[in-house]
């Protein structure tokens, strides 16, 4: 028998975290950050421990891991977004024996991760390419993880399926099917049937946006965004500031390509976008040329302000801030904290972002909003679509992988469910093959 235990992301968007129980040995998928609560931290201006991020609800209880450390063979990474990954230095570093396995690009970055915290990680780093499997020792078992190709707002997304003998546990959280992504390859829907014909135990699924009754557009329809909205607005010789997600390295390379068709200098400033672009560099997945500034010291951004202030017609600045995060680039410039930049009427500011629906982030963009509106500035809001499958979506991936049981994941009750509901229509049984979760919930799997 199976137990899979919802340790984190099933009260809440964020700390992403589930354990697979095969008897004698646990495997994890995924250890995030809930970033609500690291903002918070982030006012305090305290540097985060594990006992201060615990003491706020950062992160995932590894309470049950703790009580059967020996039997933790394995934390498996989907992607590199920190409320997937961004957890995973603060508690692997308690399970030594545990190799950490990952894509090449959430490798880098959670080395960069583990460098910032001063943090000694003595578990084995594993690297592996999307579409490749690895083998995970077990006391008796060897099992057989694939990282399986999947489209989502950042590069090198996986799906990951473990081959126990009772069958294949999937974890898709996060995914889109996209099949015309800006980089990379489409979804490997190839692999996903050759699974379902395997036989899929339970799918464990990303139903953020299981109530929305749609398909989520591809990435080419947000690249056809940026074009629009950088190419045929009259900007004339006002500033253009762009934020976005740091790790969405498809979205930074449709902001430069189209920034240098206005002959503007491109300029990325702040923390996180120079830790998620270096390491896309190291993964050898550098979409850029080598004239973008890359700057995330403060003394390099604040040079780079002075010169984009006397000068703004000749340049993008793409920054850090699109969900108004205290301390952010974009934060300081709009409540004008000791940044040599000035907004002027008629600067444009576009956020090609949407908007994280968890309360902190809706209040702080508001306010910071209004600011905007207040010095005259143009608002341009979300030049975005999501990462995230909507229901229809859903419909397919769970038709494509035909799963025995259905588990919605990445959210309360508000998200996961419709994805029940949705379960039901397909002809699954509320509580025997669909199952409505909360963190620290065990489902049984025979």
């Amino acid at each position: 028998m199976l137990k899979i235990h919802t340790l984190g992301g099933y009260n809440e968007v964020g700390k992403n975290m589930t354990a697979v129980d095969t008897g004698e040995d646990i495997l994890v998928f995924d250890c995030g950050l809930y970033l609500p609560a690291v903002i918070d931290l982030q006012e305090t201006e305290k540097r985060p421990t594990s006992k201060l991020l615990a003491s706020a609800g950062a992160l995932p209880d590894d309470s049950f891991l703790w009580k059967n450390k020996d039997r933790v063979r394995a934390f498996l990474i989907t992607h590199a977004h920190l409320d997937h990954v961004g957890a995973v230095h603060y508690i692997a570093t308690k399970y030594p024996k545990a190799d950490i396995v990952a894509t090449p690009f959430t490798i880098e970055l959670l080395k960069t991760l583990i460098q910032d915290s001063n943090i000694i990680l003595k578990n084995k780093l594993v690297s592996i390419k999307s579409d490749s499997y690895y083998m995970v020792k077990g006391k008796n078992t060897e099992y057989k993880v694939d990282f399986v190709n999947i489209t989502h707002s950042t590069i090198q997304s996986t799906i990951i399926a473990l081959h126990a003998k009772e069958g294949v546990v999937v974890y898709a959280n996060d995914y889109k099917l996209d099949n015309n992504p800006v980089i990379g390859l489409p979804p490997n829907y190839q692999k996903l049937k050759e699974l379902s014909k395997e036989g899929v135990k339970a799918l464990i699924v990303d139903c953020l946006y299981s109530g929305d009754e749609r398909k989520t557009h591809s990435e080419k329809i947000a690249r056809a965004m940026i074009e629009e909205v950088l190419l045929t607005v009259d900007h004339g010789k006002n500033g253009i500031i762009i934020s976005t997600f740091s790790s969405h390295i498809a979205r930074l390379k449709s902001i430069v390509e189209f920034s240098k068709k206005l002959d503007r200098k491109v300029i990325f400033a702040g923390r996180s976008l120079a830790k998620y672009v270096r390491s896309a560099e190291k993964a050898g997945q550098y979409p850029f040329d080598k004239d973008i500034k890359v700057l995330g010291y403060p003394n390099q951004v604040k040079s780079a302000l002075k010169q984009i202030d006397k000068n703004r017609e000749a340049y993008v600045l793409v920054c850090t801030g699109h969900q108004a995060e205290p301390g952010s680039i974009l934060d300081r410039l709009v409540t004008g904290n000791q940044l040599p930049f000035s907004f002027r009427p008629h600067d444009s500011v576009i956020f090609s972002s949407k908007v994280i629906p968890v309360p902190v982030n809706q209040a702080n963009r508001a306010a910071m909003d209004k600011k905007l509106r207040m010095k005259d500035v143009r608002i341009f809001d979300n030049v975005h679509v999501s990462g995230h499958g909507g229901r229809e979506d859903l419909r397919d991936l769970i038709g494509l992988l035909k799963p025995e049981h259905v588990i919605p994941s990445h959210g309360g009750l508000d998200k996961t469910t419709p994805a029940m509901e949705l379960a039901k229509e397909l002809g699954y049984k509320y509580d025997k093959t669909a199952h409505l979760c909360q963190d620290g919930s065990v489902v049984y799997i025979n």
